[in-house]
């Protein structure tokens, strides 16, 4: 079978496993573990969505010559019997959407290991990326955990801590830190599973915190918030969801933020969200707090361009302000 060759330093302790997961991260997991000459027996993954682009674990796998399984969930007899088949000795589950109940990770000899991003318990849910970065934190990492019947509320086998920069985006966090990182950790805790040297730690609850999903309604930017909750909205939505406002009625994100504080009364430029600079690039914003310097945008058509050719080309200039959408008129909306 392709990846067989065995390092030296790995001797003859390869594993047989299965792999269920989807998108570039659960690709790269794949390419991991056969390069290190481990054995996959099969890979899961969710059926892609109509007009979605093709699952990159999926056409890696295929390419590969592996067994694939497409399977509209993991809670079927199907999944399970398919699972049984393989007769793997771990199952890795790397980047999964789909519920995996205790009757499917279990069947392996020595049972399923997860990836989540971030340092559980806190952030269990499926934005845990984004939320450190909004909030202002200055760490986050990754855990790797035995899945259970609750969402992200396993017992924690290894963790990795990875800095947030005053600068850093949710791209960066997750590009340069936790997607490497997080395939290094797992094949490192499946070495520990496989060999009997993990150990598992129940996590605290009373440390516990739940976050759903980062989306649009979550994104919209509040021009009369602080600057640090404006500079860190654009940075963990960066690149997506993507931080945004509304320009003429239209939806317009922003991307690449810089903060300025003021430090004096006599450093005060505008009102919250007017514009108090164009440059070359470049657009700067006044906030509570000070300015926030935004570089580039994303159009509802998808077209993206400089912040500064952006606001020229819609017929702005410096002292027009940036405008979020109002909130439905909550009386009208009852007909009152």
């Amino acid at each position: 079978m392709h990846g067989r060759s065995l390092p030296e330093n790995r001797g003859e302790k390869s594993m047989r496993i299965a792999i269920i997961g989807q998108q570039a991260f659960g690709k790269s997991v794949l390419e991991a573990f056969l390069a290190r000459g481990d054995e996959v027996a099969g890979v899961f993954c969710a059926p892609e969505k109509p007009g979605a682009r093709p699952d990159p674990l999926r056409l890696a796998a295929e390419e590969l010559g592996l067994r694939v399984f497409q399977l509209p969930n993991l809670k079927s007899p199907t999944a399970e019997g398919a699972l049984r088949a393989l007769d793997v000795d771990l199952a890795v589950m790397a980047y999964v959407l789909q519920f995996a109940p205790q009757s499917f990770v279990n069947i392996p000899r020595h049972g399923t290991i997860q990836y989540h991003p971030s340092l559980l318990p806190k952030y269990r849910g499926p934005s845990s990326i984004n939320w450190p970065i909004i909030k202002g934190d200055t760490e986050t990492g990754l855990t790797i955990f035995r899945p259970t019947d609750g969402l992200d509320e396993g017992p924690v086998i290894l963790q990795k801590r990875v800095a947030i920069g005053p600068e850093d985006t949710l791209g960066t966090v997750y590009f340069d830190g936790l997607f490497p990182l997080g395939v290094e950790a797992m094949l490192e805790a499946a070495d520990l599973v496989v060999e009997g040297r993990h150990t598992e730690t129940v996590q605290d609850e009373d440390a516990a915190s739940y976050e759903g999903w980062c989306r649009d309604a979550e994104a919209r930017i509040n021009w009369s918030a602080h600057i640090d909750m404006i500079h860190n909205l654009i940075r963990g939505c960066d690149p997506a969801p993507g931080a945004w406002t509304t320009v003429h009625g239209a939806k317009v994100r922003l991307f690449d933020a810089r903060k300025h504080p003021v430090r004096r009364f006599g450093d005060v430029q505008g009102k919250p969200g007017e514009i108090v600079g164009i440059a070359e690039e470049t657009i700067t914003v006044f906030v509570q707090g000070g300015t926030v310097e935004i570089a580039k945008v994303r159009t509802e058509a998808g077209q993206k361009m400089s912040a500064a050719a952006f606001v020229k080309s819609h017929g702005l200039s410096t002292g027009d302000r940036l405008e979020s959408q109002a909130a439905p008129d909550l009386a009208a909306a009852s007909g009152q």
